[in-house]
């Protein structure tokens, strides 16, 4: 169930790519792709690896960019969740 999660929310955040930074698509895929992960590896051990002390500022602004995506400001939305997403994963 969660890597079909995780895949369904990472084709969505392409397509909303593709369809000039559609917000509901990007907002869905990003819902889509955090409880994929969630069902992954675990509720616990998610909120582990996000709120650690040196991965604090990527946390930060990838899940603000997944709010301001969520408020439908799409294109700052996914800079932000680009930025954080690069922080968290280097």
């Amino acid at each position: 169930i969660g890597v079909g999660l995780v895949g369904f929310g990472l084709f969505f955040i392409f397509f909303g790519m593709l369809l000039y930074f559609d917000s509901v698509l990007l907002a869905f895929g990003n819902i889509l792709f955090l409880s994929g992960l969630v069902f992954i590896i675990g509720f616990k051990r998610t909120f582990t690896f996000f709120f650690q002390r040196p991965k604090l500022k990527g946390t930060s602004f990838f899940l603000g960019g997944v709010l301001i995506v969520l408020m439908r400001w799409p294109l700052l939305g996914m800079l932000l969740e680009a930025y954080g997403f690069f922080t968290l994963f280097r």
